[in-house]
C-alpha cells in the first residue's frame, strides 16, 4: 500500500501497530526519517514486542544522527527479538549496534 493509502486509513480513524509500522517503512524508504521515526515510535507504543518496528526505529534515528536514539531503539528491539524468539530480526539488530560501536561506519 501507498503512504497516501495508509494516511487514508490513519485519517478515516483506523490506528494500530501493523498500520504505523507501514507508515513508518514507506516514510523510511522514501527518505523521511523524521516522519518514519513519528509512526515507528507510535507502532511500537502499540506493540513493544514488535521488534521489526524497533529495527526500522533505530535505522530512522540514526539516519537523523540521533544516535544515541538510534542505539537505544535497537537495544530494546533486541530484547523484544530475544523474548519472542524472532532470530532474524535478533541477528539483524545485532549488526546495527555492532557496526554503530566501531567507529565511522553506518549501520
Amino acid at each position: 500500500m501507498s503512504i497516501d493509502s495508509l494516511e487514508k486509513m490513519l485519517a478515516k480513524g483506523v490506528d494500530n501497530a501493523l498500520l504505523r509500522f507501514g507508515l513508518g517503512k514507506g516514510y523510511l524508504d522514501a527518505g523521511e526519517f523524521a516522519m518514519a521515526a513519528q509512526h515507528l515510535q507510535r507502532c511500537v507504543a502499540f506493540d513493544p514486542r514488535y521488534s521489526a518496528a524497533w529495527k526500522l526505529l533505530g535505522q530512522a534515528l540514526f539516519k537523523q544522527a540521533l544516535t544515541d536514539d538510534a542505539r537505544q531503539a535497537w537495544v530494546t528491539g533486541l530484547q523484544a527479538a530475544q523474548e519472542k524468539g524472532d532470530k532474524q530480526a535478533e541477528k539483524e539488530i545485532g549488526v546495527f549496534l555492532k557496526r554503530l560501536d566501531k567507529a565511522g561506519q553506518q549501520p
